[in-house]
């Protein structure tokens, strides 16, 4: 399929070291595809669902010691020590790379070699990158053919180049004492040892499009972020583009597929989703920055998924997707989950492969649960009824604003907008979230995740935070207006106060006004805040005085978050840009 000297001289590599029976290219034809998947029937490593119900849809579940991302067995390995950082798990890469092919020996024995090309953005797109996966398991083949660009045209536009990243996946024994996620940020390289669950092993994903390509932009001049894209159309046909990070459990999918309450749509508003998970930021010619997202699908949490929680991510579902470690339901061969609806199946399979007892299910004790609490779906991004017209065009798309976001029951208002590029800098570094109950230990912690990219960024995060000062610097007035927004402030009996959802649309829609100049804020000691009256409540079951109290800033509280940034900065050392010390201090001053 390719005459790449570079592609084949590693291939040749991997083969010698791994020993399949046999080799398959995948060209990203449907007839090999329904091939695999035949096979992979035949061998239980899928099982068909209702073609009626779910046509093209596959049931899948992994080992019970490999279902979730291993945080503490992925390392970045980096040639010095001090480039992974202090957030990162660092190991020497000569070692790293012994440790790995010992590991990796002979592991393909009895098994098949497949070879995947895939295209991160659209084929062809300057925003777009190529990687090479070699792997043992079908699964990953029929995930990486949904989650990305696959086949032979992807080998055409790579041509002879050597600028693709090389990605090597062995399920071994699924031995979670040898397993490995590694990535060699100099070497454009990820080695995925011992695991066959999604996260772990479809390595386009987080290991590619943020650990590596984050290295990547550093290096050229560009910025890979974990941060969904949404378009917002008004009723005069204009559409805005934002970008947006969270951390986990703060909404972001549900952002990513808003659906605008029925006031707004009513009156002609649209949302249309470009990414949900990543975005591939480039200044284009006109100097502002351009938005790609790079995968091609969606790779969900599916319990919670709900008609009601989110209907465009459970319509993305119904056809093509594999669903990973969910409960089977067998009166009509379909899945189903937690949160999915309140019909319990009353003759179905759980995540393990036990015959579930619906009446052992307490809601309250995970271990009863019929799909694993991070059972997964992986679904083609063209299913989304909101997917943008945009998405594959690989030109890109032009952000007006970035949002950050956390949960805090207390601390930050509704929404904020920093008082410059650095300033907005300074506030993703600092970004937080409060632990809740559904998170393991107590409940309220306060946990920092810089621009949600803590376990993501493939450096030392001082100079991640350096590059983006450095994006700024070079966008200029160009750059988009960056925000701070959070849905989860509650009252003193601990409920939420801003409904969330769809209504966030009305918060969207200030920011929108505000890079255009069309709405006036406050000035307070962490930003400008709305003018509550600028925030649309029409339809909403909420006075302006309650709007005030979540708008509000108090200093008390926020001395205390000032202190608790300072001792969040002190892991960065030397590394950490003198630009976001003076913001800390500036904030500390504003608040006296």
């Amino acid at each position: 399929m390719t005459t790449n000297k570079t592609v084949l001289s590693w291939i040749d590599e991997i083969k010698a070291l791994v020993n399949p029976d046999s080799i398959m290219w995948i060209d990203g034809s449907n007839e090999q595809l329904e091939k695999l998947r035949a096979t992979a029937v035949e061998t239980g490593e899928l099982e068909k669902l209702n073609e009626e119900k779910l046509p093209g849809c596959y049931l899948h579940r992994t080992k019970q010691n490999d279902v979730a991302r291993v945080e503490d067995r992925t390392f970045i390995c980096s040639r010095k020590k001090e480039n992974a950082g202090p957030t990162n798990n660092w190991y020497d890469p000569k070692e790293m790379y012994a440790k790995l092919y010992d590991i990796a020996r002979d592991s393909y024995k009895g098994r098949t070699m497949y070879i995947i090309p895939f295209s991160m953005g659209p084929i062809g797109s300057p925003l777009a990158k190529i990687g090479i996966e070699i792997t043992d398991s079908i699964y990953v083949v029929l995930n990486m053919v949904i989650m990305t660009r696959v086949g032979s045209k992807v080998l055409d536009v790579l041509g002879d180049s050597n600028d693709w990243v090389r990605c090597f996946h062995s399920r071994c024994d699924i031995d979670p004492e040898k397993r490995y996620i590694c990535q060699f940020p100099e070497d454009n390289t990820i080695i995925s040892v011992n695991s066959g669950y999604g996260g772990n092993v479809l390595l386009g994903k987080k290991c590619f499009a943020l650990r590596i390509a984050s290295y990547q932009g550093w290096k050229e001049g560009w910025m890979a972020e974990h941060m969904l894209i949404l378009g917002i159309e008004n009723p005069q046909g204009e559409v805005k583009y934002v970008a947006a990070a969270f951390p986990s459990a703060c909404g972001k999918t549900n952002l990513a597929m808003m659906i605008p309450p029925k006031y707004l749509r009513d009156k002609g508003y649209k949302v249309w989703t470009v990414g949900d998970d990543i975005a591939w930021m480039r200044i284009g010619a006109d100097g502002r920055l351009y938005a790609i997202n790079p995968e091609n699908g969606f790779f969900g949490v599916a319990p919670g998924t709900n008609e009601k929680s989110n209907f465009n991510a459970l319509a993305s579902t119904k056809k093509n997707t594999i669903f990973t470690n969910v409960a089977h339901d067998l009166s009509d061969n379909t899945v189903w989950w937690e949160g999915l609806n309140k019909d319990l199946p009353t003759n179905a399979v759980d995540w393990k492969g036990n015959k579930w007892d619906a009446s052992k299910f307490d809601k309250a004790d995970k271990s009863t649960y019929a799909a694993h609490p991070n059972s997964r779906f992986t679904a083609p991004a063209v299913n989304c009824p909101c997917i943008s017209e945009e998405f594959d065009k690989g030109s890109g798309v032009p952000i007006s604003a970035i949002i950050f976001g956390g949960r805090r029951a207390k601390c930050a208002p509704l929404v904020y907008q920093s008082k410059s590029w650095e300033n907005g800098v300074f506030i993703g570094s600092a970004m937080a979230s409060e632990t809740t109950a559904a998170a393991a230990g107590a409940v309220g912690v306060v946990r920092r995740d810089p621009m949600a990219m803590l376990p993501f960024c493939g450096y030392h995060m001082g100079d991640y935070f350096a590059h983006w000062l450095e994006m700024g610097k070079k966008l200029g007035d160009k750059a988009p207006k960056i925000f701070n927004v959070n849905w989860f402030r509650t009252d003193d009996e601990g409920n939420f106060i801003w409904p969330g959802f769809g209504d966030n649309m009305r918060v969207i829609n200030w920011i929108i006004d505000r890079c255009e100049g069309k709405a006036d804020a406050v000035e307070t000691a962490i930003g400008y805040v709305p003018r509550p009256e600028d925030i649309d409540l029409t339809d909403l079951d909420m006075d302006i005085e309650t709007l005030k109290s979540i708008l509000e800033v108090d200093k008390e509280i926020w001395t205390k978050e000032a202190a608790e940034i300072e001792e969040h900065y002190k892991k960065f050392g030397d590394k950490l840009p003198k630009e976001l010390r003076a913001q800390l201090e500036t904030l500390k001053a504003n608040l006296k």
